[in-house]
């Protein structure tokens, strides 16, 4: 991966991100591979099933007591806000409604957001450009933890705790680490989020904001699901920064697993990114890849050689705004 140097716990690297370059040798290579470009027509119908099916169970979990909203929001209404999130992340290409309609996903998103219970997707597609853009770049890329996260969630104890507690980091890093100021599409999200929360409240109560919030929290947090969250670019083996996952759970994310691919290919929707894999396979089939989220998990946990400062870094050039 050219010169490596070691600074701090952090694996510095001073070469490009790889994603680049293959993507251009793919593209050469395989000139059909942009026909799978383009919005995927199914994803908003699939996104907006998930979203009424979020509001029925609000209004099913309206009398339960409250060990069973827990129990709901974690075995079931967490699992479809997380996939929602992940539908969110494809929206933020532009897959729902193509490029020339980009303002058409940014609403549509908007609407995924519904059933999380907390504004999201203004945010998200905010610093997830610069995750691609920047990937590893310091101080640009939040998806890298900080030194403290690094220095001080190091034990097997303390790294369960940081799982449990990644959406609180993934809210608040960005803040820190590269804040920006806030857009007026943030603004229509928080409008909207909190004016829907408020009508279920009133319809049906605390509980099933509760649910909804709840399930949030909880699988975006130690779940089988989050298990994409460290098997994307935590360096499980030296030199390699991206990897993905192939199991069934795909069935239920988007095909967020398919992390290399997307990486390669960002504007391609996650339903064809399995035709990527299957067309440029040589490039592919020979990089280390996961087999389970949970032992993901379990590895991040009690491996000592595994941690948040698990991460490749680089710095990089500000690109120039279009």
């Amino acid at each position: 991966m050219g010169n490596r140097v070691t600074r701090g716990d952090f694996e510095w690297v001073y070469t490009e991100q790889p994603h680049t370059q293959r993507r251009k040798e793919i593209l050469a290579k395989y000139p059909r591979i942009k026909a799978l470009m383009g919005p995927d027509p199914h994803l908003k119908w699939i996104v907006s099933g998930m979203v009424f099916m979020q509001f029925l169970a609000c209004y099913l979990v309206k009398d339960l007591s409250w060990k069973w909203i827990l129990f709901w929001a974690y075995a079931f209404g967490g699992c479809i806000n997380h996939s929602l999130t992940l539908a969110i992340h494809d929206i933020s290409h532009n897959v729902a409604f193509g490029n020339k309609q980009a303002k058409w996903n940014r609403w549509f998103a908007v609407f995924a957001n519904l059933p999380v219970g907390v504004p999201y997707s203004a945010s998200f597609k905010k610093y997830h450009i610069d995750h691609h853009r920047y990937l590893g770049g310091d101080s640009l890329d939040v998806d890298i933890p900080t030194d403290f996260e690094g220095w001080f969630f190091c034990t097997p104890l303390r790294k369960l705790l940081w799982l449990f507690l990644q959406p609180l980091f993934y809210s608040l890093r960005p803040l820190y680490v590269n804040p920006k100021a806030i857009t007026q599409m943030e603004i229509f999200n928080a409008l909207v989020q909190f004016s829907v929360d408020f009508i279920i409240f009133y319809l049906w109560g605390l509980k099933p904001i509760i649910y909804l919030i709840a399930g949030t929290i909880l699988c975006m947090g130690l779940h089988p699901i989050s298990g994409h969250f460290i098997a994307e670019h935590y360096m499980f083996l030296k030199g390699y920064e991206t990897y993905s996952y192939y199991g069934p759970l795909n069935w239920l994310t988007f095909n967020v697993g398919y992390h290399m691919e997307h990486h390669d290919f960002p504007s391609i929707p996650g339903s064809k990114l399995p035709m990527v894999k299957k067309i440029a396979a040589e490039y592919y089939d020979n990089l280390p890849y996961h087999q389970s989220w949970i032992r993901v998990l379990w590895d991040f946990v009690f491996d000592d050689s595994i941690g948040p400062y698990s991460r490749v870094k680089r710095k990089c050039k500000l690109a120039k705004e279009s």
